[in-house]
């Protein structure tokens, strides 16, 4: 690729290996063994500098930005850096970056806005497809599709990026904000998704996934993790969504059977805003008022959250209970482990949809602040209850209004509900397992941990 193309993306930086060489030129006679052997280890600096560093890409606002920044994302190398100066950008179509080890980097989620609010080309706002980008200190808002999806990559890191619809909870949001799928090594860290249609944080059929320090509010789901394995969400703050926290396993995808997901150290609350999510969507499901809600995943630890003034529920475990006929699908939860948490009231006025209606139905209101819905195959329940494994824990939990837990017996609630008898003891519940590994995530063959972004 011609590199020369480069020069209307000016790099001011001048290397001060560079220097050197000019003043060894002028100290030492043409051709002399101290020259020729100094500029030699002085080009070795330079090869293997550019080789770590790579080039700068400054685009700034402008009638001509959009066409700048998506040259630069064509002509970037592994390396390269593309920096947004301060300002709000219009960007009418969609973005693009198909190149390995990339950097995107603004003057702060705040200052360097991409709107696309007169989008008219284009699925998503910006669309990844290369492994290794790291995308730090800029906004994406009002894009007609997706904000940010990465598709397909191994290795992507959001930093301190927010992904916005102004305009508000609306059904013709966008669904996703920031949006890894089918990805490995995901780490999200400082960043903010707000107004999407369906989920603000969403990673799916993806692994070795870190989401921390974030925060999602007027979304329906502030945050999901779907067909997933091996995920820590940590210190992240959830709020004004529909529901808070989703962790879920869905039929027909390619990857199913989510498993290894920790949730700890998040705040989840006040999750009372109606569900907007256009109709159709698994998404429409999730009651208004829900702190946390985990659906036929296994291996899920729940610890050290704070989860309160949901109008529903704290938390919810449920099975997936729609038709399907995917034969490899197990739609039932296992080994849900909830310890160390602290549940404040929830409850006090539940949703009227369908979904809450039938729990609250079965439960009373309000609910206790863990629901099951203790729906299993039917030889299982009536012959010997949940597998041995397979059986949920819960405890050591503080609870400072409503029941500590339900089991709904939704089965006996359709099948025969003169017999139904739902149950607030804790012997559904009370396994023991050991605590879950910390995930590792690696970006550009470095783990997060051992990186400064």
């Amino acid at each position: 690729m011609d590199r020369s193309k480069r020069k209307q993306f000016p790099n001011v930086n001048v290397n001060p290996a560079l220097t050197f060489v000019f003043e060894v030129g002028f100290r030492f006679p043409k051709g002399s063994w101290f020259m020729n052997r100094h500029i030699a280890a002085v080009a070795a600096i330079l090869w293997a500098q550019s080789a770590i560093a790579g080039n700068e890409f400054h685009i700034f606002p402008g009638d001509a930005a959009e066409e700048q920044l998506q040259e630069a994302l064509i002509l970037a190398e592994p390396g390269d850096t593309i920096i947004l100066a301060d300002g709000v950008y219009d960007i009418r179509n969609g973005l693009s970056l198909d190149n390995p080890d990339v950097t995107i980097v603004g003057a702060g989620m705040d200052r360097s806005i991409l709107s696309f609010k007169n989008q008219s080309g284009g699925a998503e706002g910006l669309l990844i497809t290369a492994g290794g980008a790291i995308l730090k200190d800029f906004a994406v808002e009002d894009t007609k599709g997706d904000a940010i999806k990465i598709k397909g990559v191994d290795g992507i890191a959001i930093v301190r990026v927010r992904t916005e619809w102004t305009n508000g909870p609306d059904e013709n949001n966008g669904s996703y904000g920031l949006y890894p799928v089918q990805t490995k090594n995901v780490y999200i860290d400082g960043s903010v998704a707000i107004g999407a249609s369906d989920a603000g944080i969403y990673v799916g059929q993806s692994e070795n996934i870190i989401v921390r320090n974030s925060r999602g509010e007027y979304n329906v789901a502030g945050l999901e993790i779907e067909n997933s394995y091996y995920a820590d969400v940590y210190a992240n703050e959830l709020t004004n969504n529909t529901g808070g926290i989703l962790i879920f396993d869905l039929p027909n995808l390619p990857q199913q059977g989510g498993h290894s997901i920790r949730v700890f150290d998040n705040k989840s609350y006040a999750n009372n805003t109606d569900n907007f999510a256009p109709q159709g969507n698994i998404v429409g499901l999730v009651p208004r008022g829900t702190g946390m809600l985990i659906m036929a995943n296994r291996d899920v630890e729940v610890f050290g959250n704070d989860m309160r003034d949901n109008d529903t529920v704290n938390v919810a475990i449920m099975s997936y209970v729609e038709g399907f006929e995917d034969e490899n699908y197990d739609p039932t939860p296992k080994r849900i482990h909830i310890h160390d948490n602290v549940f404040g009231a929830s409850g006090g006025n539940p949703d009227t949809s369908e979904f809450a209606e039938i729990v609250t139905g079965a439960l009373g209101t309000p609910l206790p602040n863990i629901i099951w819905d203790g729906v299993m195959p039917l030889p299982n329940f009536f012959l010997w209850g949940i597998e041995e494994g397979g059986r949920h824990s819960i405890h050591d939990n503080v609870y400072e209004a409503n029941p500590p837990f339900g089991n709904a017996n939704l089965i006996m609630y359709f099948a025969a509900r003169w017999l139904h008898n739902p149950s607030l003891s804790m012997k559904d519940a009370s396994e023991t397992y050991p605590s879950l590994a910390p995930v590792s995530v690696v970006i550009r063959g470095v783990d997060v941990n051992d990186q400064t972004f």
